[in-house]
């Protein structure tokens, strides 16, 4: 299955040229398995430091070394950063890096490496390893194809696939697979639908998210974010939707 799943996410992020950067939404599940799929800093180098909007025609890739601080509604800060490696006008391969959860105290919630294929029509794959402390490791491969693009709608659609390992020897290496669309009016306004399924637990999580800036400039947002996110499984008791909403301030350079 995660075979077939990882096809999927590479057709899915070529499906208008070799492309880039992904955008699926977070799915956490709050049992030992902690899943953290919210690889946080494609949401950010998604979008250039002078638009929110995707990379589109006519606009050359960005080649210029990219980062990003942000923070938490729980006080702790995540750093991402993005530096090209090759390309041209149409593609470029980048690394990327992240630290995710800081504390003030110490310690952190996770760190990620890996690379990410952007295109100039808003596409993308990325290949991601990530280490949760707390829980193991992960690898991801994603990929989004933007649908829709004009000066005040934007709209894509993205999938993913997640092979964990972790390193309690009770529980076994596991995939979760899904994906999502995103939506942004104007600038200021955005929504997003994601899913994500682990086979191992029987487990769906469903999410429906919204976000408004509040301010933006060159180089710095705060932005509100709230939603929803229910989970699935015969595992566990019945469950209702349940909110979250924060606000998110984060710094670019």
């Amino acid at each position: 299955m995660f075979t077939k799943i990882a096809v999927f996410t590479v057709f899915l992020a070529g499906v208008s040229c070799m492309s880039i950067p992904y955008g699926r939404p977070a799915f956490f599940l709050e049992d030992q398995a902690n899943l953290m799929n919210d690889d946080f800093e494609d949401q950010y180098f998604k979008y250039p430091q002078e638009s929110v909007y995707p990379i589109h025609h006519n606009t050359r890739v960005r080649r210029q070394a990219r980062g990003v601080v942000n923070t938490n509604p729980d006080g702790s800060t995540n750093i991402m950063a993005k530096l090209p490696l090759a390309g041209n006008d149409k593609n470029i391969l980048s690394g990327i890096g992240s630290i995710g959860g800081l504390k003030e105290g110490g310690g952190y919630g996770s760190a990620a490496a890996g690379l990410a294929l952007d295109n100039v029509n808003g596409h993308g794959l990325s290949l991601t390893g990530k280490h949760i402390p707390s829980f193991g490791d992960q690898l991801t491969a994603a990929g989004t194809a933007n649908l829709f693009h004009n000066d005040n709608h934007d709209l894509s659609a993205n999938a993913f696939a997640t092979r964990s390992f972790p390193n309690n020897p009770v529980i076994p290496n596991f995939n979760t697979y899904g994906g999502g669309v995103d939506y942004m009016y104007n600038n200021k306004v955005g929504a997003s639908l994601g899913m994500a399924h682990t086979d191992l637990f029987d487990r769906t999580d469903y999410s429906a998210m919204g976000k408004m800036n509040l301010f933006r400039n060159p180089t710095s947002s705060l932005d509100f974010n709230a939603g929803v996110s229910k989970s699935i499984s015969p595992y566990m008791p019945s469950q209702s939707w349940q909110p979250s909403a924060g606000l998110s301030f984060s710094k670019y350079f």
